[in-house]
């Protein structure tokens, strides 16, 4: 890496509904607070894009009382500054590579939709992989690293060790008949190494060299460490 610039890209996404039924969703609020606090408590500045630029749908899940309270997602909820960040984001075709340290995948299960399928994404993941920069994603979030080929020709998540939203949890989730795919099979197809925490939704996190990855909602705070301290040991 050339240069430090104490930023980090933070991707969300532009989807607020699935394609089968009628649930609406969007980017999981906690999965971007949590990390975000993290990463700005650390001294990082973090800008937020989403798929399409714009607005960003928040899963309605998300913001339900009891789900808030976890670790102060309520205070930025409450923040009109900071939700204002989320009405007007840029899109990942307008992002330079070199303006930052490291890159971060929210979730959500709109990121199924629109993650898998971003050529400019996956592009954009690969460039920071292959520059020396942190490659970062929680829940859903490993969808945009499913189509992410290196310039060996090789898929990014091949025999790498990786985690992402399991099964399992889909199935507890009641969302296992509207998701499009099982990211824990398509990661598994990819040649990688997924594992899960024992117990569903406790909090998990992989950390394959510079591709670090959480399993559930969870996980966020717990992968915003685990990316301030590889930075800060690079």
């Amino acid at each position: 890496m050339a240069t430090t610039t104490n930023r980090i890209l933070i991707i969300v996404t532009s989807v607020g509904e699935y394609e089968k039924v009628g649930y609406r969703t969007g980017l999981w609020l906690g999965e971007l607070t949590h990390f975000y606090d993290v990463a700005e408590q650390a001294g990082f500045a973090c800008t937020v894009a989403s798929i399409k630029g714009g607005h960003v749908p928040l899963d309605p899940e998300s913001l339900a009382h009891d789900v808030l309270g976890e670790l102060g997602t309520d205070k930025r909820y409450a923040d009109r500054e900071f939700m204002n960040t989320l009405e007007n984001t840029v899109s990942v075709a307008e992002v330079d590579v070199e303006d930052y340290d490291a890159i971060y995948l929210t979730g959500g299960h709109g990121v199924m939709f629109d993650f898998h399928q971003s050529q400019v994404l996956e592009t954009l993941i690969a460039r920071f992989y292959e520059t020396d920069r942190v490659v970062s994603a929680v829940c859903h979030g490993p969808c945009g690293l499913l189509d992410v080929t290196l310039s060996s020709g090789e898929p990014l998540v091949k025999g790498k060790n990786v985690t992402g939203f399991s099964w399992p949890e889909e199935e507890l989730a009641q969302r296992a008949d509207a998701v499009p795919y099982s990211l824990q099979d398509e990661l598994k197809k990819l040649g990688a190494s997924y594992s899960t925490a024992d117990k569903p939704f406790d909090s998990y996190v992989v950390e394959d060299g510079r591709l670090i990855t959480g399993q559930n909602p969870g996980s966020a705070e717990a992968v915003g460490k685990a990316v301030v301290k590889k930075l800060r040991n690079r």
